[in-house]
């Protein structure tokens, strides 16, 4: 079993998605001004950034090392900086 599968955060945030596109659609069927459809778009792009910060942030410590745990510091201190850059590019 993944050690995804019963992270509850991780399903909360893809619920959550699921609300923001049914938004998209309504308002697009609803013929809302594009201004507002694209506002809802843009919210539905920083959480789907915000899964896969997640998701990559948790496979970096669970699969490559864990900056908090790993004997070897280098190693960990690597992890920990591709963790933050990972963080920012994708904010």
């Amino acid at each position: 079993m993944s050690h995804t599968s019963s992270d509850k955060k991780l399903l909360a945030r893809v619920r959550r998605l699921k609300g923001q596109l049914e938004a998209v659609e309504r308002a697009l069927e609803s013929e809302a001004p594009c201004g507002e459809i694209l506002n809802l778009v843009a919210s539905v792009r920083g959480a789907v950034n915000g899964l896969t910060v997640e998701l990559i942030e948790d496979h970096i410590r669970e699969h490559v090392s864990n900056p908090e745990t790993d004997s070897d510091k280098a190693r960990g201190q690597g992890a920990g900086d591709l963790i933050q850059v990972i963080r920012t590019y994708l904010k």
